[in-house]
C-alpha cells in the first residue's frame, strides 16, 4: 500500500503595503525598467516606466496654405 506524502505549506506572508525603493535603473527601447524591492519583506519585482508621450513634431513641410508674395520689381 502507498501512502501520500504532502508537503507542508509556506506559512502565509504577512499582508503589509509594500514600501518599494529602486534599486537600479536601465533605459531600454520600451521604457525605463527599474529593478525594486520592499524595504519591508525584501519582496523584488521589475517595473517598466513607459517612456514619456513627447509633443509631436513635424515630419514635413507644410502643404498648402498661403504662399509668400512675390518681390515687385
Amino acid at each position: 500500500m502507498t501512502v501520500s506524502r504532502l508537503l507542508p505549506t509556506a506559512a502565509p506572508a504577512p499582508v503589509h503595503e509594500h514600501a518599494w525603493v529602486t534599486e537600479s535603473v536601465h533605459a531600454t527601447s520600451e521604457g525605463r525598467i527599474r529593478y525594486v524591492r520592499c524595504v519591508t519583506c525584501v519582496a523584488r519585482r521589475v517595473d517598466l516606466d513607459p517612456p514619456a508621450i513627447a509633443p509631436a513634431s513635424a515630419l514635413s513641410r507644410e502643404i498648402g496654405g498661403a504662399r509668400p508674395s512675390s518681390p515687385v520689381g
